[in-house]
């Protein structure tokens, strides 16, 4: 959609076209003493505005090869208005660790989104750091191509073989297929590699999904060619044989028009005899719909955002300046800042942007009690605060009416937003809890419990720190890299937090990019729990709804 022209001002939506990169290298140097190198490639971008790389992507480890086609794509936004600076660091891996300081590195190759796009492939020297030694380190190449904006499907597919060539001579062959898509510039990128079969002729392969853009870019007639090798472990493979078919054709499932003679040319042309080298046969196919986050908001599904505020006396008195919740000052505090900032950006998600706003770790009037779930605003029958502005002046008007007190107890909080959202278990609604707080937490195991109690739930947590307290227990909460565990044993069933630190952002320079970089932390995860929560419980999404539906922006699209 292009966005209304108006003289003299700056366009609000950035156009982009979603693009594919395929990488592969050649001519590697050897980095092992006793074998061949088992070469990564890691991917940084440099972000308009900041002056550093960030890791963007890591390739698959390819094992004994000096000439590996990677099968992990790239996709990543294509903006023809700014230049968009890629850095490619190649590596031979010497361990499990993912940590790269473990690993040898090979070389690195940079240059811009744009010079790929252009060309549709490059071929690129990798050098050292200190951009030398053109050529000696072996080259990169790189493919682009556009991502169809077709549904993206998921693909399943089974493939078995038959009487294949025997290749090994002391035993039977070790069999496994590759697969390659057809580009428009006729050459053929990687996009598949099965395991291999050890010590048979007659393989099944393990089933195996693909999306339907990874596998033909939505072109159900693009050419696909598989082919079949025998595993060394040398990393000289032995090629069996090969075939081509299309996504229209697989479609047919199972039948003689998915049953493939594989054609070794060479062994024809060396003994004369058109005889196949075996057969290969599809013996299971499915097709099932990719969902969105937008596509389940077109289909009516509500999202409801909750927010909690932390009123504990490790924020500092109120009366003192240096007071996360200090209100006389001319600048706003730290959690009036928070307020402006995330709720700005989460009201475009919620339903009615009508806000139940709960406090915890403070003493009540009359009389001092001490509660962890409280309504913000004293009203118990009417908890919501309109918008941005009503959650302020709510979160104000409680701060001259309580007392900062404490624990920090994050559970009560929880288990009340729970509460809801075991009740719409439909799709019909998604709920979203978002806690401040200077990170102090004193029910850990508590907090853990209900979180993984929540994880079977339509609902996501987003946990915003304000100040500069140690915020090690938020990170384990997150639970990015080790999975939650209850008291009693329990896995949460799915990653349902994202934390964020407040002044990582407000620290980072422009407001303008601070606020589009805090957007893209507060809502990165979002959309990935709702589907997920969606997809274990078999939901799909409704049909779009006749009525008007101001449709909020994709996180997965937001632009920095």
């Amino acid at each position: 959609m292009v966005s209304r022209f108006v003289p003299g001002s700056c366009a609000r939506t950035q156009l982009h076209t979603e693009i594919e990169l395929s990488l592969s290298c050649r001519n590697l140097p050897k980095m092992d003493i006793l074998s061949m190198s088992d070469p990564m490639c890691v991917t940084y971008t440099r972000p308009f505005g900041k002056d550093k790389w960030i890791e963007y992507h890591r390739t698959e480890c390819v094992s004994n090869c000096h000439d590996p086609d990677f099968t992990s794509k790239i996709v990543m936004p294509y903006r023809f208005e700014e230049q968009q600076l890629l850095r490619f660091d190649v590596y031979d891996v010497d361990d499990g660790s993912s940590n790269l300081d473990n690993q040898d590195f090979i070389g690195t190759a940079s240059c811009t989104l744009g010079q790929v796009v252009a060309s549709g492939k490059v071929k690129l020297a990798l050098t050292d750091r200190g951009n030398t030694d053109h050529g000696q380190r072996g080259f990169l190449l790189i493919n682009a191509e556009q991502v169809s904006n077709e549904r993206n499907d998921l693909l399943t597919f089974k493939f078995s073989g038959h009487n294949l060539d025997k290749k090994d001579w002391f035993g039977l062959s070790d069999p496994f297929l590759e697969i390659y898509k057809a580009t428009e510039s006729g050459d053929y990128i990687l996009v598949h590699k099965t395991e291999a079969k050890k010590w048979t002729l007659n393989p099944k392969w393990a089933e195996f999904k693909l999306t339907v853009h990874s596998l033909c870019n939505g072109d159900d007639d693009r050419d696909l060619k598989v082919q079949c090798y025998d595993w060394n472990w040398s990393g000289n493979h032995s090629f069996i044989g090969e075939f081509h078919t299309n996504l229209r054709t697989l479609k047919l499932n199972r039948g003689p028009q998915n049953c493939y003679k594989l054609i070794n040319s060479r062994r024809q042309a060396e003994k004369g005899s058109l005889k196949e080298s075996g057969f290969i046969t599809l013996d299971y196919f499915r097709l099932e719909p990719i969902y969105t986050f937008l596509d389940y908001i077109k289909g009516g599904t509500k999202l409801n955002c909750s927010i909690a505020i932390d009123f504990t006396a490790s924020n500092g008195d109120p009366s003192d300046p240096v007071s996360l919740h200090y209100t006389a000052g001319v600048r706003q505090n730290c959690y009036e800042q928070a307020i402006l900032e995330v709720v700005s950006i989460i009201q475009d998600y919620d339903s009615d942007k009508a806000f139940p706003v709960l406090g915890f770790g403070a003493r009540l009037p009359p009389n001092g009690s001490v509660s962890h779930e409280f309504f913000v605003n004293m009203s118990p029958s009417n908890p919501y605060c309109y918008g941005v502005s009503g959650v302020l002046e709510a979160y104000r008007t409680s701060l001259r009416q309580i007392q900062l007190y404490g624990p920090t107890n994050f559970a009560p909080v929880i288990r009340h937003v729970t509460q809801f959202a075991q009740t719409y278990q439909d799709g019909s609604r998604y709920f979203i809890l978002l806690i401040l707080t200077d990170g102090v937490i004193t029910d850990m195991n508590e907090t853990t419990n209900a979180i993984v109690a929540a994880s079977t739930l339509p609902l996501s947590i987003v946990i915003v720190g304000v100040g500069d307290a140690d915020f090690s227990a938020m990170e384990q909460l997150d639970a990015d890299k080790v999975a939650l565990c209850s008291q009693q044993g329990v896995k949460a069933a799915r990653d349902i937090v994202q934390f964020v630190p407040f002044n990582k952002f407000i620290a980072c320079g422009s407001p303008h990019t601070a606020r589009k970089l805090l957007a893209k932390e507060v809502l990165a995860e979002i959309p990935t729990q709702l589907v997920g929560f969606m997809k274990s419980n078999n939901i799909p999404p409704n049909p779009p709804c006749s009525e008007q539906i101001v449709l909020p922006p994709d996180p997965d699209r937001l632009n920095l």
